[in-house]
């Protein structure tokens, strides 16, 4: 077979390839080097990201610079003086000579030994950084991407969210993801289930629906999370139904001798983002009157767990005793806050126990805030059978009186779902569009899925 020449030198037969092999080798060629050059642009763009603004990294590499400069003007003050006082030998100053690029113009030589001072502290810095933060990144991760998001989510806005259940358990999960501000005010209001036992045995605070929001703040929801939401099966009838987070939480408060220092060393444990308070410190029962069906009468209803099961639809709703204080950093948070939130979540058994601490009313009014009202997307049997997104709004504002929402986000899309859904959304006289990103507090624009009643419009 003839041989020819590839054009690239080398290789084997010192450089003579068959036809056949040649545009292969030139493809695979061609395709390493775009490779490498993909790579080390992408390399390059990571290490720009390090001098975006916002990351509190240039300051500290400033000064460092500035360290060692100041180190090597006294090197070379000190390499100054041995040059012309002590170094008298030939051999020693060829040495010296060599050794300080002497046979180079001066622009190189400072070009040179700049470009070399420069990359090896990157480089020194870089390695010191991944020794000393291995432990805190996950596997697949790198530096520079967890602390662009931690300083992004740093300084994100200060929300406030207001509930309990699962509903706001889920809320946070997703508002996480975009600020570190936030504050997660719960309900103490449950008495059914585990925390209703442990609320009867130990005369604490109900800790399930505060354990559902840790567990959602946590920023490693893996087998620690895992853990703390575990729920014993029917081994023993004394743990039978309680979760492990609740009984932590328990123990907690009796060795650091308050319930608020049980929430923050729990928050501690699993590294939340954000807080987890209490609507109130104290003991409150959640009372309603209740409308039965086919008969003119109501009833008394006590208990927040008893609500949903009796037949019938609530007329009022108030907490006993009705003059309980709100948790102080809850009044402080709300009045701190760019964005208060409340719901999703149970209507009359979650949203309303928080809103009817009259403080917390005080300090939504009082607030600056952005108040948006989330309404849930199927309704809840035993609490709001048949209701509209109207009748949750007007459910709220019999409690609460008017003006206190300035925004209400509903669903409306009623497809795909076999669920009974809020439909009277067509009930509200304008239909207002608001970002489906709405954290940005600053750049806040219309877009579908934001149902504001004319009575809520600011003038």
């Amino acid at each position: 077979m003839k041989k020819i020449h590839c054009g690239f030198g080398g290789g084997l037969g010192g450089g003579q390839w068959s036809v056949d092999c040649a545009p292969q080798y030139c493809y695979h060629h061609f395709m390493n080097s775009s490779q490498t050059t993909i790579r080390f642009q992408q390399e390059l763009r990571r290490l720009s990201r390090w001098f975006l603004p916002g990351m509190g990294v240039k300051r500290w590499m400033l000064m460092i610079l500035a360290g060692i400069t100041l180190l090597g003007v006294s090197l070379a003050v000190f390499l100054d003086d041995f040059y012309r006082s002590e170094l008298t030998s030939p051999a020693l100053l060829e040495i010296f000579s060599i050794a300080s690029l002497q046979f180079l113009p001066r622009i190189v030589r400072v070009l040179i030994f700049a470009g070399l001072g420069i990359g090896l502290v990157i480089t020194g810095i870089g390695g010191l950084n991944r020794s000393l933060l291995k432990p805190f990144i996950g596997p697949g991760k790198s530096i520079v991407d967890e602390l662009a998001n931690y300083r992004r989510r740093d300084r994100g806005p200060r929300i406030v969210t207001i509930g309990g259940g699962h509903g706001l358990a889920t809320l946070l999960r997703g508002l996480k993801t975009y600020t570190r501000n936030l504050t997660a005010v719960v309900t103490v209001a449950d008495d059914g289930g585990s925390s209703g036992r442990l609320r009867e045995s130990f005369g604490i605070l109900p800790p399930g629906d505060i354990r559902n929001c840790l567990a959602a703040l946590s920023n490693d929801e893996q087998m620690l999370t895992q853990l703390f939401q575990y729920r014993f099966s029917s081994t023993t009838d004394e743990l039978e139904g309680h979760s492990f987070g609740n009984l932590f939480i328990t123990a907690l408060a009796d060795l650091t001798g308050s319930f608020e220092s049980a929430i923050a060393e729990s928050g501690k444990v699993l590294s939340v983002s954000g807080r987890v308070l209490p609507s109130t410190l104290h003991d409150v029962k959640l009372v309603a009157d209740m409308q039965l069906p086919n008969v003119p009468i109501q009833v008394r209803v006590q208990g927040e767990s008893r609500i949903p099961k009796m037949a019938g639809q609530v007329r009022r709703l108030w907490l006993e005793p009705n003059d309980a204080p709100a948790f102080p950093p809850v009044i402080k948070a709300i009045l701190n806050a760019d964005m208060v939130v409340v719901g999703p979540g149970s209507l009359y058994t979650s949203l309303l126990p928080n809103l009817l601490v009259k403080d917390l009313l005080g300090a939504i009014h009082a607030s600056r805030a952005v108040k948006v009202y989330v309404c849930n997307i199927a309704t809840q049997s035993g609490e709001t059978d048949m209701y509209s997104c109207y009748d949750h709004v007007h459910a709220l504002e019999e409690h609460l009186g008017d003006s206190v929402f300035d925004v209400l986000l509903c669903n409306n899309n009623y497809e795909a779902s076999s669920v009974m859904i809020p439909s009277g959304c067509m009930q509200m006289k304008r239909l207002w569009l608001i970002p489906a990103v709405m954290l940005q507090i600053s750049q806040i624009r219309i877009t579908p899925g934001v149902m504001i009643p004319s009575s809520w419009q600011k003038p």
